[in-house]
């Protein structure tokens, strides 16, 4: 899961300079597991910073809403009522970074601005603590490494190792930080990995990562459809049908110059071909019925 902790109360102060009204959304997945930004924690934090900002003689009133999922579209539409009828300054986004982004292009008429900072991608190893394990890179290898990532878990991002610092299967770089590759190498009889450790791998490949700038993945072409129609594609389809049935001047040169056919004179062309054809495609017992009267 995503996992971000809240921005330190000085640094939200400094955003809301200026503010009167602004609507806090938490969101209900990610962040929420991580006790930063659920509707628990969404609620705490506006009270705690609309009290600050109130200390220091300003006024500020923060409302609060929290959705299920703020990176998709769907689950924050609802919020268009709230935001079309009341006059907030700003939204303070308690969401990963892929939700403050999804509400910013949603309401760009409204100053969205980040209350958490975005950690990593990791799963919870203790109670109130938790490990960063993927980054995401775009060309995952867990299946030549038994499942453990060496491009997350070693500082090195080591492919083949481990290095010749290790020790005790502690990490050289870090030594409260187990070595990966010792745990990698310690399980790899039992899940039959020594001869595929022991071919050399070659360098990653990282354009796949976020080096190759801005990454887009469709799942399934069946899925995949726009959200809506832009407003600028609704200008465009009015214009171009405004359009229809206006004659080019060039056109209407080439006719009078009887270089170019006129519209009636086309048509009347195209049924007449269009009949043709159907007469020759005529099934043979219509021309039957034809030949004794019958049609």
């Amino acid at each position: 899961m995503i996992v971000a902790e809240q921005k330190d109360l000085s640094e939200l102060k400094k955003m809301m300079k200026g503010k009167k009204k602004v609507l806090a959304v938490g969101c209900g997945t990610c962040v929420s597991v991580c006790f930063a930004g659920g509707q628990k924690e969404t609620s705490g934090l506006a009270a705690e910073l609309s009290t600050a900002v109130n200390v220091d003689g300003e006024d500020l009133d923060i409302e609060v809403k929290t959705v299920q999922r703020q990176c998709v579209q769907e689950f924050i539409e609802p919020l268009s009522d709230d935001l079309g009828e009341k006059d907030y300054d700003a939204i303070l986004s308690l969401g990963c970074g892929v939700g403050v982004q999804t509400l910013a292009e949603r309401y760009p008429d409204t100053r969205v601005l980040p209350g958490l900072d975005t950690q990593f991608m990791g799963q919870p190893v203790e109670p109130g603590v938790w490990e960063e394990r993927c980054v995401g890179c775009g060309s995952c290898v867990l299946e030549y490494t038994g499942g453990l990532c060496p491009i997350t878990r070693c500082p090195k991002q080591l492919f083949n190792g481990p290095c010749g610092g290790a020790e005790d299967g502690m990490c050289e770089v870090d030594q409260s930080l187990p070595c990966v590759w010792s745990k990698i190498w310690d399980n790899s009889e039992n899940l039959d990995l020594t001869d595929t450790l022991l071919d050399v791998r070659p360098p990653q490949d990282w354009s796949t990562s976020r080096s190759g700038g801005l990454r887009r993945t469709v799942v399934r072409d069946d899925l995949h459809q726009p959200f809506a129609i832009s407003k600028e594609s609704t200008e465009e389809t009015e214009k171009v049908e405004q359009n229809i049935g206006q004659e080019n001047p060039e056109d209407a040169f080439l006719k009078e110059m009887g270089l170019m056919p006129s519209p009636t004179v086309k048509n009347e062309k195209e049924i007449s071909e269009k009949a043709n054809e159907e007469v020759k495609s005529e099934k043979p017992e219509d021309d039957f019925l034809r030949q004794i009267g019958v049609i």
